[in-house]
């Protein structure tokens, strides 16, 4: 029965996808322009007729007097297309304001000075700020401090469209609304500090924010804090020169703001001590606090809220996502550094062991199950049939219910080629054909191999010395892929031996390998007999019964000298539906025996092999495509620089490891010059496969075992 694949869960994971980007976009949107506290240069280039002198404070109906060139007063505001230069009267007045806030470590700290001294301030926030901390805009808000815009990521007016400029003021004040209920109407551009410092471009994108009923406030001092010159020269940079006050500007984030801290303790006893006052910038520029802070509508706090909830939201996802690729990023370094490793010490087994003559010769039945295989039987069975095995053999093909020509080639050569027998079954499926081989056999040591799989000569001798160890129930030989020419088998070569070969490796020096594979494997008839045969449960019969045998105490070990050639898949979609089958019967395989992992006694396959696999061939694979997402979020918002130098560090290791993997099977590392290509297009379809196999074991879907289509294009290179 060919398994249905609805198209909902592909779209339900495609929106689920399309909402993680959305969080990934809004988060790195409303952080990537976050910029270093800082202003203009002291004197810049003349402002246009753009901005206007008047004598006091903003008030609508004034008389406007002629143009001046600059902007010298630091209240701006609109009347028609003309900006307002206005000076506060300040009398022995100041006003202190900080910018870029609020920051969980120096917002606090300014708060706790200002209320020792129980002296006001005015805060410009920034909204991805506000966002971030709603909890200390409240309490600036509760402890009577005044809060004004200062854009959602600390933006450059200057280099942004009208419709941005708005974007920028209407979110923070949205922010602002959510968190405390108020519309703040004071507004102090990001690299502005003084009139004089407005540039024409600045001045020109202030006045469309003045016309939105916006009170621009700059300063009449500034303390040049973000620089970190000393708490001495903050002080003296924030100290009136006579006795006129003024707007003194200053910075609770952006940076270190220990010095403003500490500069603060001194400069308000100060200028107390030389009869300043302490007031907010409404009460320094003469309006009622009412028209400055105007009361948020019940839209507008429910916009506001919306708003914080999504950014908080986004912010978590992507604090997830940061963990999750910090935590899978180690986990696949110390996996990739401990195959190295332990297949290094496989590899010093293996050449003691080779000190040995290969004499241990018990007489060998290989069973190849086949089903509609006329393309490679013959020569599979020839390959088998030439083996160079000094001692009693035999090849035992079982026709699983072929409906073309195998059985007829297979009786074909009956006559004329030794040692083999053709046994007929309805077609059952691959286990039953196995299990009726192994029945059919009349040998104790069983190879199972698959009928498009092509033996060396001395292969069969090769696997069978694994089992001179009586504790041995199961040897793993080499599978290698004999049709390499194209791209695709390239990839599939690559994987083979320094995914599959290098883990083979790593599993038999931890005592716990969970798969012999189904081209070139071979078994005691009495560990079968303990597991009760080949099981027709999973589709990864290979990988249940080496489980099931391992849970008995048996030894699994690797022969990487016994090579079988192998015919992979040619096409995406033959490669999709083999690489389908095995994942669902890998998942299969891990769940019907998981309860290995609570038993003592079969602790190595439980609580070794089968983490392993749930963690490396099924967890990770499906946080694969969001890391990935990530990556891109990186480049894009955080640092690229970063991000690339990541990923070309674990590409770099993967090619020491694929170069190793590679020197130890003694094959050209020509082919390794694909892999750059294989990590954006193989490795995303195997990604896919595995969570295709996953939604549909949730879903309870059926597959069938299915068919590949043979071209019997296998070039074998003897070693």
């Amino acid at each position: 029965m060919r398994l249905r694949r609805p198209p909902a869960h592909w779209t339900l994971l495609a929106f689920l996808l399309f909402m993680l980007l959305a969080l990934l976009v809004v988060q790195g949107i409303t952080t990537k322009t976050v910029g270093a506290s800082s202003t203009g240069p002291a004197t810049a280039t003349p402002v246009s007729p753009l901005c206007h002198a008047v004598a006091a404070g903003p008030r609508p109906g004034r008389p406007v007097p002629p143009a001046t060139s600059t902007c010298e007063r630091p209240l701006l505001h609109a009347e028609g297309n003309r900006l307002l230069s206005s000076q506060p009267l300040a009398g022995h007045r100041v006003a202190l304001t900080f910018d870029d806030g609020p920051n969980p470590t120096w917002t606090p700290k300014i708060l706790d000075v200002l209320g020792h001294f129980h002296v006001p301030g005015t805060f410009f926030v920034i909204g991805s700020a506000v966002a971030s901390h709603p909890g200390l805009l409240r309490r600036e808000h509760r402890q009577g401090h005044e809060i004004g815009n200062h854009t959602f990521t600390h933006a450059d007016l200057s280099t942004l469209p009208v419709w941005q400029r708005r974007l920028q003021m209407q979110m923070t004040e949205s922010a602002v609304a959510g968190s405390v209920g108020i519309r703040p109407r004071l507004m102090r551009p990001p690299y502005s500090a003084t009139p004089r410092a407005l540039t024409e471009s600045q001045s020109r994108a202030l006045l469309p924010v003045a016309q939105d009923g916006y009170l621009v406030t700059l300063a009449d001092l500034v303390s040049e804090d973000w620089a970190r010159p000393g708490v001495s020269t903050i002080v003296a940079n924030s100290t009136p020169p006579g006795r006129e006050g003024g707007i003194i500007m200053m910075h609770d984030s952006g940076g270190n703001r220990s010095q403003t801290v500490a500069a603060l303790k001194v400069l308000i006893p100060r200028l107390q001590a030389q009869g300043f006052s302490f007031v907010t910038v409404s009460e320094l520029a003469g309006l009622p606090r009412t028209e400055v802070e105007l009361p948020a509508g019940s839209g507008d706090r429910l916009r506001g809220q919306l708003l914080l909830g999504g950014l908080l939201i986004s912010r978590t996802a992507t604090g997830l996502l940061n963990a999750a690729v910090v935590l899978v990023g180690i986990l696949v370094a110390l996996r990739m550094l401990a195959v190295l490793l332990l297949a290094r010490t496989h590899v010093r087994r293996r050449r003691r062991l080779a000190t040995e003559s290969a004499d241990h010769t018990p007489p060998v039945s290989i069973v190849v199950p086949a089903y509609n295989e006329e393309v490679g039987i013959e020569r599979a069975v020839r390959s088998l049939a030439a083996s160079e095995y000094p001692a009693e053999f035999e090849v035992v093909v079982v026709d699983d219910g072929s409906t073309d020509g195998s059985a007829r080639i297979v009786e074909s050569l009956t006559s004329t080629v030794p040692h083999l027998r053709l046994v007929h079954q309805a077609n059952a499926g691959k286990a039953a054909a196995l299990n009726r081989g192994c029945t059919a056999a009349a040998h104790d040591i069983l190879v199972t191999v698959d009928a498009d799989t092509v033996f060396e000569t001395e292969t069969l001798l090769r696997l069978v010395q694994g089992f001179r160890d009586p504790r041995v129930g199961a040897v793993s030989g080499n599978t290698k892929v004999g049709n390499r020419r194209r791209l695709i088998g390239r990839w599939q070569h690559i994987e083979y031996v320094m995914g599959f070969n290098l883990d083979r490796r790593a599993y038999e020096v931890l005592n716990c390998m969970p798969t012999v594979p189904g081209a070139i494997g071979a078994f005691r008839r009495e560990a079968l007999e303990q597991t009760g045969g080949v099981s027709g449960a999973t589709l990864a019969e290979d990988t249940d019964v080496t489980i099931a045998i391992g849970r008995h105490g048996w030894r699994v070990v690797y022969v990487d000298d016994a090579r079988a050639w192998t015919e992979a898949p040619e096409t995406f979609g033959q490669l999709w539906r083999q690489r389908y089958r095995w994942a669902y019967g890998t998942i299969q395989s891990v769940w019907k025996h998981r309860g290995a992992v609570r038993r003592r006694e079969q602790g190595r396959i439980g609580r070794r092999a089968l983490p392993y696999m749930a963690v490396f061939q099924i967890l990770l694979p499906i946080l694969a495509p969001v890391i990935d997402l990530f990556a891109i979020y990186g480049v894009l918002f955080l640092n690229p620089v970063t991000v690339l130098a990541y990923w070309l560090g674990f590409n770099v290791f993967q090619l020491v490891l694929a170069v190793y993997a590679f020197r130890l099977d003694g094959e050209s590392l020509r082919p390794l010059w694909t892999m750059p290509l294989q990590q954006f297009v193989y490795r995303q379809l195997m990604y896919l496969v595995v969570i295709e196999s996953i939604i549909s074991a949730m879903l309870g879907s059926r597959l069938g075992w299915g068919h590949l289509d043979r071209t019997g294009n296998i070039e074998v290179a003897e070693g």
